[in-house]
């Protein structure tokens, strides 16, 4: 909580904004005096160097407070040294600590006492002590010059309680002044302050031991009157069932410095009160009240809410887990007799049938393709998915995928390129997965890249680590589908993109790296191009060093269960090509 800060009426006075000082008032009315008393001195025949002398002792130190104003901390004592000097020489000039004018001794209180500081009254009573010891001594050793007699006598004397007189008095007033603008400043602060906590929305309140109340400001929550908390204490505004505990909150609070609660008012047992408790002294606490009923019933609906949905969730997910025989079996016996019409095993199809046969095929690897997606990323949202992991080369496995995709490249009319280190990636990881890591990245970026496009797929590994990388030169991904992507069933570009699959590729291959142990991660700009790179920490023996010559490649866009065809192009010992046809 922060106040603003009023000025200090102590180190800056008032007095100065408004021109007047009563200090440097005094110090002239000094000057004045001692010029009145050297002009009444002229006119008696009694006056000499002496009284000369402690005139113009007198006069130097009020001259030098004129002169010198600054405040810092020597300034201001060299000046009260001046004074003490000064006033014990006039006194000692004129009979001693019995002479006219041995009031002048007084004069570094009266020059202190016009500051209003402690500091600087201690400061000016010793130096007037020293003084006055200076002038009785140098008065009993017979050394000061002898006491000024007649009206003489009288002007000094009266100089010099009149102006010491006059110091005091201007210090009493100084200070009283200053004590008045403090009082009005604490009281200012004191109203704002009251003003501030009565206005509260909640109850702040003051407690003393184990819970007796010894102030309140606020509004208090309903089910609690402020009457209560002052007559019966902080443990008698609650509920019983909940008073044991917010004694144990109160003595936490003892122990630990803060301590939060929340409990039912006596008053309203279907309210929901929270207290907040911090100490402030040993035997003293601090804390707020404050209604959380609507909070409390707003977390709870959402608390309820979410189990409701993740309920559902898990639910369905078990449910697409369980299914997945009975789902795939009719898919396989679909594809299985549409593959014997196909192959007229059992005589010859008319054409139009023979058609029939293809397209019921096609559908139903569509088909089947998407319920592996939709009860894979079922098995892992339920935690049913379990990694085959097993030893191979991780080159035979991007491969395979590759071929598989080759007639889709085709169609496409889309380059597809692998770039293979020479030699083998063995690595400790589920072949299936990684296969289709490969297999729903490039099937992608076959989607987004356009006839004439290239989409190459790279493999490496290094510090145990493998990564695949699949760049395509297709239409990038906004940044807002980009924040989406990887996320299940959300899907990127145009409705006719979107049509083509079920917004679980990126995501399947999402949480397939993390059931490796590793990322993937996505760089995409749109009308440059995506680049997806998966990292698993699963590779187990390190790369040969490649050959530096160049060897003929083996163009491997065959079936996918035929032999290579003859080499293609020379690229490179470290790249397959798959150029459409």
């Amino acid at each position: 909580m922060e106040f603003e800060t009023l000025p200090d009426p102590i180190r800056r006075p008032a007095a100065h904004a408004a021109g007047f000082n009563p200090a440097h008032a005094w110090r002239l009315g000094w000057l004045a005096a001692i010029c009145l008393a050297a002009a009444a001195t002229l006119f008696t025949d009694e006056g000499g160097w002496p009284i000369w002398a402690a005139l113009g002792a007198g006069a130097v130190p009020a001259l030098a407070s004129l002169i010198f104003t600054r405040e810092d901390e020597r300034t201001q004592s060299l000046i009260l040294v001046l004074w003490a000097v000064g006033g014990a020489l006039a006194a000692v000039l004129t009979g001693g600590v019995s002479g006219a004018m041995a009031a002048w001794c007084l004069a570094p209180v009266a020059a202190a006492s016009i500051t209003n500081q402690s500091r600087r009254l201690a400061e000016g009573a010793a130096l007037s002590l020293i003084g006055g010891c200076v002038a009785a001594l140098t008065q009993l050793s017979g050394l000061a010059p002898p006491e000024p007699a007649g009206p003489l006598a009288f002007v000094l004397g009266f100089l010099a309680l009149v102006t010491t007189g006059l110091g005091l008095a201007a210090g009493l007033l100084i200070g009283r002044r200053r004590q008045g603008a403090r009082d009005d400043r604490n009281a200012s602060e004191i109203l704002a302050l009251e003003t501030l906590l009565d206005g509260l929305p909640h109850l702040a309140i003051a407690i003393k031991g184990q819970g007796q109340v010894t102030a309140v400001r606020g509004a208090p929550p309903p089910g609690v009157t402020t009457v209560d908390l002052v007559n019966r204490g902080l443990t008698g505004a609650a509920a019983p069932g909940d008073r044991q505990r917010l004694t144990a909150a109160i003595a936490a609070a003892h122990r630990e410095g803060v301590a939060s609660l929340t409990f039912n008012p006596a008053l309203g047992l279907e309210r929901i009160v929270a207290i907040d408790l911090v100490r402030v002294s040993p035997n003293q606490l601090v804390g707020v009240l404050r209604d959380v009923t609507a909070e409390r019933n707003r977390e709870s609906s959402l608390d309820q809410a979410r189990v409701d949905a993740e309920a559902l969730a898990a639910g369905r997910a078990r449910f697409l887990a369980n299914m997945s025989h009975e789902l795939r079996t009719p898919l396989n016996a679909i594809m299985g007799f549409s593959d014997i019409m196909r192959g007229r095993m059992f005589g010859p199809l008319s054409d139009r049938y023979a058609e029939y046969a293809e397209l019921i095929h096609e559908s139903g690897g569509h088909l089947l393709d998407l319920i592996n997606d939709v009860l894979d990323m079922s098995k892992i949202e339920a935690e049913r998915f379990e990694l085959q992991r097993g030893i191979f080369d991780a080159r035979e496995a991007v491969q395979a995928a590759m071929r598989l995709l080759r007639v889709q490249a085709d169609t496409a009319n889309v380059q597809l390129r692998g770039v293979l280190p020479p030699g083998e990636l063995e690595v400790d990881a589920d072949r299936r997965a990684l296969k289709q890591i490969v297999l729903n990245l490039v099937s992608n970026a076959l989607k987004f890249t356009p006839r004439g496009g290239q989409v190459t797929v790279t493999a490496h590994g290094y510090d145990g680590v493998l990564e695949i990388i699949v760049a395509d030169t297709g239409v990038g991904i906004s940044p807002e589908d980009l924040e989406r992507l990887g996320r299940p069933y959300e899907q990127a570009g145009g409705v006719e993109q979107r049509a083509k699959g079920t917004g679980l590729g990126l995501s399947l291959v999402r949480a397939f790296a993390k059931l490796h142990g590793g990322e993937m991660t996505i760089e995409s700009r749109l009308g440059a191009g995506t680049s997806v790179s998966v990292r698993l920490p699963v590779l187990l023996t390190p790369l040969r060093p490649a050959t530096p010559e160049p060897m003929a490649v083996e163009d491997l866009a065959t079936s996918e269960d035929g032999p290579p065809a003859p080499p293609a192009a020379n690229l490179g010992d470290n790249v397959i090509a798959f150029a459409p046809r």
